[in-house]
């Protein structure tokens, strides 16, 4: 992936996979104790998915530098 357009439709892929995501984490903690187990596993992924968004968005950055 190393063109600008290709890099932003994948921005927009993964910021509305963190934010449904982050929807989830939030609908958990309402719900707490129910599923208390499943904390761990949801908030990995939910920072596994705002860290490869960070990494997007930086690399978005180099190639508009470039």
């Amino acid at each position: 992936m190393s063109s600008i357009d290709e890099v932003k439709a994948e921005i927009k892929k993964l910021s509305a996979k963190a934010m449904n995501l982050k929807m989830n984490l939030h609908d958990l903690s309402e719900e707490l104790p129910i599923n208390w187990h499943t904390i761990l596993p949801l908030a990995q992924e939910t920072h596994d998915a705002y860290a490869a968004l960070e990494a997007a968005r930086h690399k978005l950055k180099e190639l508009e530098a470039a």
